[in-house]
């Protein structure tokens, strides 16, 4: 990478030639083949800091250090990716937090204190040798082994978030968890409370964008890590769903998922994991021995919304997951879709339709064959044609407020709003066109007379 050739070219001649070295996941996705990753951690036993400021002064490094003398880091930017340099360090760890006291260490001590011996393997920046301090890395990412440097109970009680990054390396890698490393983690499951939520955000985010986010999700309600911070989903484990569905609704939710992980789409795959979350409290069964979950959307949009800014995703994530849940049997429930069914999804729906029909899809697939499956061909072809002949999207009232009270002779009050709301449900059966000022003011005067 031409990041790592400028500093190794600006230090040669220098204390730190032959001295600093490559660490972590870079070093890691070269042995594996993986596609590189576009940021580099280096490491030395000199100081970081001082390497920082020299790069800076030699022009190398495009902004001023970000230092953190507490950790003995720096961060700086060169050829436009981000480089951290990290003084080797030893860690001391309090158990109600992860943030370690340091001090300078050896690289192998450097080594030890990283998260798994995937990570620890090091390439001299300078002579390109690959340098194993532990003795272990590379023969475990040959093999492809999930290892902690020290006792996995050690490593995961010193820095929970450490098996939530267990979980989504073994997955995202295609690694098999060392003896013992999952038990540590069932030991230790707990721990994960003291982890804030936007860092279990971020990693839990990590794990949905790839394909194998269903492994993964499994891997973390059958280690109880789920359950730290949404213990919802217990509920849903062996809940049965009755006629159509091969599955309880935890697998099901699994399969779901499954369908539309490859699209890379964080509220697609969130939607999927929530669309039947509201099923375990709603759950009935008749005299006849239907299973039944009435309202279970609406029970489900709320508990959507509300576990995701729990932790800490977006407002506007969590209302679009909140909606597509909301809205997620809406196509299943009608006997024909018609051009007005059409511009009533798009209304409520707005740019969240297509997301929708891939949601609806993905259910449809994890249902055993049902009597009559939903017409999505049909659907998509009437959307189309609604789409193509309406240039207003919102399918907003031709005619405001204003206008209405010139046209009825009104005084401001609740009868407006109500005139106005027939309108919009007149544009939406199609008996106004959507900017047509002229026929909604002739549909106005008419129903006005009747």
């Amino acid at each position: 990478m031409r990041a790592l050739a400028k500093i190794a070219e600006a230090t040669r001649g220098t204390r730190w030639e032959g001295r600093l070295y490559v660490v972590g996941g870079s070093v890691r996705d070269e042995i594996m083949g993986n596609r590189p990753i576009t940021d580099f951690d280096i490491v030395t036993e000199e100081s970081a800091e001082e390497l920082a400021q020299f790069l800076y002064e030699k022009g190398i490094s495009k902004i001023e250090p970000v230092l953190y003398p507490r950790f003995g880091t720096a961060l700086i930017r060169v050829a436009g990716i981000n480089v951290e340099l990290v003084r080797a360090r030893r860690e001391e760890y309090h158990p109600e937090s992860r943030k370690p006291d340091v001090e300078p260490a050896t690289l192998v001590e450097d080594a030890r204190r990283r998260d798994f011996t995937i990570n620890a393997l090091m390439r001299n920046l300078h002579t390109q040798e690959l340098v194993d301090p532990l003795g272990c890395a590379l023969e475990d990412i040959r093999n492809r082994i999930l290892r902690t440097p020290v006792d996995p109970h050690i490593t995961f009680r010193d820095d929970p978030l450490r098996m939530l990054r267990a979980v989504r390396f073994r997955w995202k890698l295609n690694l098999t968890p060392a003896d013992g490393l999952y038990d540590a983690i069932r030991s230790n499951r707990e721990r994960l409370r003291i982890i804030s939520a936007e860092r279990i955000r971020d990693e839990v985010t990590k794990m949905l964008l790839h394909p194998t986010a269903p492994e993964a999700l499994a891997d973390l309600m059958d280690l109880g890590l789920l359950d730290q911070f949404w213990p919802e989903f217990r509920e849903c484990v062996d809940v049965d769903q009755g006629d159509y569905h091969s599955h309880p609704v935890w697998q099901h939710l699994l399969d779901v998922v499954r369908a539309v992980a490859e699209r890379g789409d964080l509220v697609l795959t969130l939607s999927a994991l929530f669309h039947d979350i509201g099923k375990a409290r709603t759950r009935s069964v008749e005299e006849s021995g239907r299973v039944r979950f009435l309202g279970h959307e609406k029970v489900g949009a709320q508990m959507a919304a509300e576990m995701l800014l729990r932790l800490r995703f977006s407002k506007a994530d969590a209302e679009a997951v909140a909606l597509l849940v909301r809205n997620h049997m809406r196509l299943g429930s009608m006997e024909v879709f018609t051009p007005a069914a059409a511009r009533r999804l798009l209304r409520d729906l707005g740019d969240q339709v297509d997301r929708l029909l891939q949601l609806c899809k993905a259910d449809a697939r994890a249902l055993r064959p049902i009597p009559k499956p939903i017409d999505f061909d049909h659907i998509e072809r009437v959307l189309e044609q609604v789409r193509a002949e309406t240039k207003e999207p919102t399918f907003r009232p031709p005619l405001s407020g204003d206008e209405v009270m010139e046209i009825l002779h009104l005084e401001p009050g609740p009868e407006v709003g109500r005139w106005l709301r027939a309108l919009e449900e007149a544009v939406l059966d199609g008996e106004i066109p959507a900017e047509d000022k002229a026929t909604a003011r002739k549909w106005l005067l008419r129903q006005a007379r009747h």
